[in-house]
């Protein structure tokens, strides 16, 4: 494998002035022979873009694929999630910031190949390998490589991601994904500069792409945050762009935000707003509409839309009652449930372990 310091990056070009512009994400960073962009992983050496954190990770886990959070996609079924270091956005509630923001490259202390993080997946009797903790475009070189070797394992992957990038890697990057969880983080453009260091309306675009030009499974979150974006007005403009645009299919999670970062001043979500959230996207539209971070048993499940028969009960990431046919249909109406689904067994789901994994290199 190509040392971490050499490897080379993909999307940029050169400038007249001898630098490069990186041309991943709409950030646009024009760096110098030495500099790093505002991501902290994408440097400009010898001349050319490299990524510093190819092979390296923050740590390796297996989660329950509830905990991405994805409801529609092998519900019960455990993933090999891992990170590396940095990230495009600059969010001041950020809820993992000491993986996101940091710039100490100590903090990525396991190294793994593509191959061997593949093949850890499948002895640990993973569906999945999501790419999450911190944002899986700044080091969508080394995502992609790993998603090439799941793939020939029968693997599954999965970017958990505030999908802030520009057309051409976004199209390379999600051919290689089998579903996504993209952050919404609000609905309005003020909320993205303030609060982000970014704006809304690549994200927009990303969501667009996926739903209507790849067969990529989709689910958004928004973090509300007491405030700042929970109003009822931009809840429902939120709710009803997803229905109009996205369609009514697409699974929506409602998030606690906790005080952290930059943003300890404020308070923590209560479980009322997102109830609240909730009741106002499926009067949008919305079919399936879920709450997190916060114990809401009606909130985690998932019901028919069409005769409301409650089919996958969840408390927390523990499913406790399942009724879907393995072909995805209410066995009540019949109605075709959206997601990937395939036959479950309630005594053999992964449940809501979490469990670390040392990688053990040869």
């Amino acid at each position: 494998m190509t040392t971490e310091s050499h490897y080379p990056g993909r999307w940029w070009h050169k400038l007249d002035d001898g630098r490069i512009q990186c041309d991943l994400c709409p950030r646009d960073c024009k760096l110098h022979e030495g500099q790093r962009g505002a991501c902290f992983v994408r440097k400009m050496e010898g001349g050319a873009m490299i990524l510093t954190t190819y092979g390296r990770s923050s740590g390796f886990c297996i989660d329950p694929i509830e905990k991405k959070p994805l409801a529609h996609f092998y519900p019960g079924s455990s993933v090999f999630s891992f990170g590396t270091a940095g990230c495009n956005l600059a969010c001041k509630f950020c809820q993992n910031w000491d993986i996101s923001k940091s710039r100490e490259m100590d903090r990525l202390m396991d190294q793994a190949k593509p191959k061997e993080i593949a093949r850890a997946a499948q002895s640990h009797g993973c569906k999945s390998v999501a790419f999450t903790y911190n944002d899986p475009v700044i080091f969508a070189e080394y995502a992609m490589d790993v998603a090439d070797e799941c793939h020939k394992l029968g693997i599954k992957t999965v970017a958990v991601t505030a999908g802030y990038m520009h057309d051409q890697a976004r199209r390379e990057f999600y051919a290689k994904m089998d579903a996504a969880n993209v952050d919404l983080k609000a609905f309005t453009d003020e909320f993205y500069v303030k609060l982000t260091g970014a704006h809304l309306q690549p994200i927009l675009d990303t969501l667009v792409y996926l739903k209507r030009e790849t067969n990529v499974w989709l689910e958004i979150t928004t973090l509300l945050i007491p405030g700042k974006n929970d109003s009822d007005a931009e809840i429902t403009a939120l709710s009803q762009w997803i229905a109009q645009e996205l369609g009514p299919d697409v699974p929506l999670h409602f998030s606690a935000f906790h005080p952290d970062y930059k943003m300890t001043d404020v308070p923590a979500t209560p479980p009322a707003t997102l109830i609240r959230a909730r009741e106002i996207a499926l009067l949008a539209g919305l079919h399936y509409v879920y709450t997190g971070n916060v114990h809401n048993i009606e909130g985690d499940t998932t019901f028919c839309p069409e005769c409301k028969t409650p089919l996958i009960v969840r408390d927390w990431y523990q499913i406790k009652d399942y009724h879907l046919t393995d072909t995805g249909h209410c066995p009540r109406c019949q109605a075709k449930i959206a997601g990937r689904f395939e036959h479950f067994e309630l005594t053999r789901q992964f449940g809501s372990r979490r469990i670390p994994v040392a990688m053990h290199l040869a």
